[in-house]
């Protein structure tokens, strides 16, 4: 097969627009973690996951986080 050069520059441009949503969706993982209601540890050590193995921390967070017990919930004054 004969790579063209819009086919190569087509193939570099998704893999920036993966890396992109890649570190999109580890920075909001990361903000949910630091607002979460964790111990100090626990946000430190899914911080380091995600930030050391983004794609692999990601999933294991979904995965093993326990997400709705951690939820920070703000009652209103009123």
């Amino acid at each position: 097969m004969i790579v063209g050069p819009l086919d190569k520059n087509m193939l570099s441009y998704s893999g920036g627009v993966l890396g992109l949503i890649v570190l999109i969706l580890d920075l909001i993982v990361i903000f949910e973690v630091i607002n979460s209601s964790r111990a100090i540890s626990g946000k430190l050590g899914w911080s380091l996951l995600v930030f050391f193995f983004p794609i692999g921390g990601l999933v294991l967070y979904f995965i093993f986080s326990n997400r709705a017990a951690h939820t920070q919930r703000y009652d209103p004054i009123a």
